[in-house]
Parts: C-alpha cells; sequence; structure tokens
C-alpha cells in the first residue's frame, strides 16, 4: 500500500480542511494519507513519491505563500518529472490567477497536475468543494495502485 503526502500551508483553516479532505479520499479509495503542514514537510520524501498533493491559498497579488510554501516548491521543483500531483488551494479574492501559475509551473517541471487543473475554493468549502477534494485524493490513489 502507497502512502501519500497531502502537504500544505493553511493561514484560515480553510486549504487545511481541504488537505483533509483530499486525505478522506486517498483512504476511501484503500491507500494511506499522510497530511503535513509544510514546515513538517520533507521535500527528499516527496521527490522518491510517484503521487502526492501540495494545498495552499492565494495569497498577496495572487502567489503562493511566501516564507515557507515557495521556499519549499523552489526546493521540490527540480525533483518532480513524470510525477503524479494534486493542487488545490482557498481564495479570498482574484480569478484564481495563482492556481493556473502554480499549474503551469508543475507542468513545467516535467510533472502532471491531477485532474488536469488545481482546485479552487472561494473561502470556506462547500460540500461541493469537499467532494472535489475527495474525488482528488481517490484520483490519486489510483495513481499509485
Amino acid at each position: 500500500m502507497a502512502q501519500i503526502s497531502i502537504v500544505y500551508w493553511s493561514g484560515t483553516g480553510n486549504t487545511e480542511l481541504m488537505a483533509q479532505k483530499v486525505a478522506e479520499g486517498v483512504r476511501e479509495a484503500g491507500q494511506e494519507a499522510v497530511v503535513l503542514s509544510v514546515d513538517l514537510a520533507d521535500v527528499s520524501e516527496l521527490k522518491k513519491a510517484r503521487a502526492f498533493a501540495l494545498g495552499c491559498p492565494s495569497m498577496g497579488a495572487e502567489q503562493l505563500e511566501e516564507t515557507q510554501m515557495e521556499p519549499f516548491m523552489c526546493d521540490l521543483e527540480n525533483g518532480i518529472g513524470g510525477k503524479q500531483i494534486g493542487l488545490f488551494g482557498s481564495f479570498g479574492w482574484g480569478g484564481g490567477e495563482w492556481m493556473r501559475d502554480w499549474e503551469e509551473r508543475v507542468r513545467n517541471a516535467g510533472a502532471s497536475v491531477v485532474g488536469e487543473e488545481g482546485i479552487i475554493v472561494n473561502g470556506a468549502p462547500d460540500e461541493e468543494a469537499e467532494e472535489k477534494c475527495k474525488e482528488l485524493g481517490r484520483a490519486l490513489a489510483a495513481a499509485v495502485s
């Protein structure tokens, strides 16, 4: 059984809740899931994995959180070729440009975005958004089966 890491940064708790729902989907599909805040995650472990998820809300001018998630992503970027990566995050303003930029960045590094695009939620996830997060988890589990 593969273990799938779900690494996130959350300022208000919305992205953390999304991470928990992704993990729920992974477990529903029969795989192990570990949910870690980005400050506890190990880049070298993710570089060994076939699939994992990353979550971060939109910050500032629609960008990744700059003190923890952005440096983590910079360290991770050169080792994600061929990987299946799920992306998710919440936002309070804007149109989701940070997620489109993140998807492009992941693809340019040689990885695939699970589900073709990241999941974005305005504010706290509702039932529909929670189900999308679970679907992402199930898709990640299928990617390692």
